[in-house]
């Protein structure tokens, strides 16, 4: 029998926040399939959201929030939510991108916290 994998639902990454200020409309770049509770950052640019890769050179290396909800923006860019400030979130809920060792998960915390955004 295989196992079973539950992914994140929406928003289960939240502990608190203020829903009419923490989030915003954003659009995810071409290419990307994210998970709810993906830590994203804002490609320079394009202006548009991607995976945040701490060793990127096009701004995807700073955290600029969490996304909402899963998007799939593998064949075209695609709209999500993100929250962008003033929030707290868990630490177990958040999804990094996959490799990432425990300097660029500080880091990315590091960013978050300049947001507002509280890793718990």
């Amino acid at each position: 029998m295989a196992a079973l994998t539950e992914e994140n639902h929406a928003g289960a990454h939240i502990l608190n926040e203020m829903d009419w200020v923490s989030r915003e409309e954003i659009t995810v770049l071409s290419g990307q399939n994210l998970k709810a509770g993906a830590v994203i950052a804002l490609v320079t640019a394009s202006g548009k959201y991607v995976e945040y890769d701490n060793v990127g050179t096009d701004g995807s290396e700073i955290a600029a929030g969490v996304l909402y909800d899963a998007v799939d923006a593998s064949a075209a860019d695609a709209k999500g939510v993100a929250t962008v400030r003033l929030a707290a979130v868990k630490a177990a809920g958040l999804v990094w991108q996959v490799g990432l060792n425990q300097a660029g998960i500080d880091a990315g915390s590091v960013d978050l916290n300049a947001l507002n955004i509280y890793v718990r």
